[in-house]
Order: structure tokens, then C-alpha cells, then sequence
């Protein structure tokens, strides 16, 4: 593995690449970074030049103070200015979490650097603003995003050296069969204990307005996909969804109407993973996103 940093779109990017061959672009969740696919990454990398960044606001990348500067536009023109900085044509894009909010929203807007993408965990940003909005199921189990809009958010993922995130993620993650070593655990507390990074991940989703109705006026949803129309909401690329079937944040109803909005699309459902699927499965994850970007 490489680490590099690049200068572009008026920030600093950290990101590691591995391998030879197509380009791989992966894309992690919050509050994550590039390390959360190393074990995928290494798998890929076999036949594959795999770039993992670390995202705006996270880890060893700049972050930037103004939520504004959070905002998708911003996101996905640090994609494709990696791709530019890197002299490729077109990716394809495997993304988790809030980087599958991002890998989405560029598949729909720049379907000519796409050649195929892959998307774990996160449904399409259409129908994740639906199931905010109308669904109480769904709506209950996003409640924590009202919270990240909140001065509390810092706190709580912060207290008593990172409780919060360090049970929510890599506790539950070993309970669902991830092996994360101690140096592991150390590499992900240094990447929460960069100065800026928990605000910075948390202001992805303030710059989205992204979560359940707020009692306050909000009927919930996000922005993400502002300004398109129904039509224009449609990805022309072939896309994968993995899903960790006991994922407690993304309930199943957010996969009906996907067909609707994804012509081409692919399902693959991995029993016993939750939302760490990505460290608890990685063999398997690497298998179904290298069979799916090798399908003719």
C-alpha cells in the first residue's frame, strides 16, 4: 500500500492506493476512513488499482470548518478531481455508509466517469428521502441523525475516549465476526483523534439536512438529490447493493422501487452482517463486487 496527498478542489487529500490494473475507487462511510477497507482493498488489489481516500473532513484529509463546504457538490468534485489528479477516464466506485450517499449522487450526475458502482448498505438517495419521511420504522432507526445535527453529536462520539463509536462499530462489528486486531482498534481511535475529524464527519450530514422529521417544521429527508427531476434521478450504470442483513439502520422497505430508479441492478444479501459488513465479511465482499465488476 501507498499513501500519497494531493491538492485539489481547495483541499488536501490523503488517500492510499494498491495494485495494478482497472482503477477501483472506494469510498467509506462516517465515521470511518480509508483503513475500513483494508482487508477488502488487499483482496482487490490482486488484479485491480484500488485508490481509498481518505474523504473530506475525515482522518488525514483537510477539513474544512464551514458546513457549506460539506455539501454533495463539494463531495463529488473531490471525486472527480482525484480522477482527474490520477489520469483516469472512468472508475469504477465501491462506497459504504455516507460514501455510498456520495457515490450515488455521482453516478447520477457524472454517469460518464462511472463505469460500474457498488453500494453497501445505503440505498438510493430517492428512496432513502421517502423512508425518512413516510416511513415510522425507518424513522425511528435514524433518530441518531438528529442528534449529529446538534452540538451534542461531537459529544457523544467523543466521550470517555470514544465509547460511542467504539462500541457501535468495532464492538458490534467483532460480534458479528470481524476479526480487528489491537492495532486496528489503535489505527481507527487515531483517525477519530485527528483535530477536526468527528466535526468534519459530522458536518456531511448537516450540509445534507439528511434524517427523519425534526418536530421543528422539517418533514425529513435530504438534499441530496435537490434541483432533479424524477427522470434525471435515474442511474444509467450497472449497480451492485450488497446488504448486511441485520443492518439496524437501513431496514428493508428502503429497497422497494429500486428497480424503478436502477434498471441494471444486482442484489446480494450477506446473513448474520450488520452494517460493518465491510470488516466483518470482507472475503465475501471482495468476492461479490469482483465477480460483479468482472460480469460481462
Amino acid at each position: 500500500m501507498q499513501h500519497h496527498y494531493a491538492d485539489l478542489n481547495g483541499i488536501r487529500m490523503h488517500y492510499v492506493t494498491q495494485g495494478e490494473g482497472r482503477p477501483v475507487l472506494l469510498l467509506h462511510g462516517f465515521p470511518e476512513y480509508w483503513g475500513a477497507w483494508k482487508k477488502v482493498m488487499a483482496d482487490l488489489a490482486k488484479d485491480h488499482f484500488v485508490i481509498a481516500p481518505d474523504m473530506r473532513g475525515y482522518n488525514l484529509t483537510s477539513k474544512p470548518q464551514e458546513v457549506e463546504q460539506y455539501r454533495m457538490e463539494h463531495l463529488m468534485e473531490d471525486v472527480r478531481a482525484l480522477a482527474e489528479h490520477l489520469g483516469l477516464k472512468q472508475l469504477d466506485i465501491v462506497a459504504q455508509d455516507q460514501g455510498a450517499a456520495l457515490g450515488w449522487c455521482f453516478a447520477v450526475h457524472h454517469p460518464e466517469w462511472v463505469r460500474r458502482y457498488v453500494t453497501i448498505n445505503f440505498t438510493h438517495p430517492a428512496i432513502l428521502n421517502r423512508e425518512l419521511r413516510h416511513n415510522p420504522k425507518q424513522q425511528q432507526a435514524s433518530q441518531y441523525m438528529l442528534l449529529f445535527h446538534t452540538p451534542q453529536g461531537e459529544a457523544m462520539l467523543t466521550a470517555d475516549d470514544y465509547a460511542w463509536p467504539r462500541q457501535a462499530i468495532l464492538a458490534d462489528a467483532r460480534r458479528h465476526g470481524a476479526e480487528i486486531s489491537a492495532e486496528d482498534e489503535a489505527e481507527w481511535l487515531s483517525a477519530w483523534q485527528q483535530p477536526g475529524a468527528i466535526t468534519g464527519g459530522l458536518n456531511g450530514y448537516r450540509a445534507a439536512k439528511v434524517g427523519p422529521p425534526d418536530g421543528k417544521g422539517s418533514p425529513g429527508g435530504s438534499n441530496l438529490l435537490e434541483g432533479l427531476t424524477p427522470e434525471q434521478m435515474v442511474v444509467h450504470v450497472p449497480v451492485l447493493f450488497i446488504q448486511g442483513e441485520e443492518d439496524p439502520f437501513l431496514l428493508p422497505e428502503s429497497l422497494q422501487g429500486l428497480e424503478e430508479l436502477v434498471p441494471d441492478l444486482t442484489f446480494r444479501r450477506v446473513p448474520g452482517a450488520s452494517h460493518w459488513v465491510t470488516l466483518e465479511r470482507p472475503d465475501l465482499v471482495s468476492q461479490h463486487v469482483r465477480e460483479f465488476l468482472a460480469r460481462s
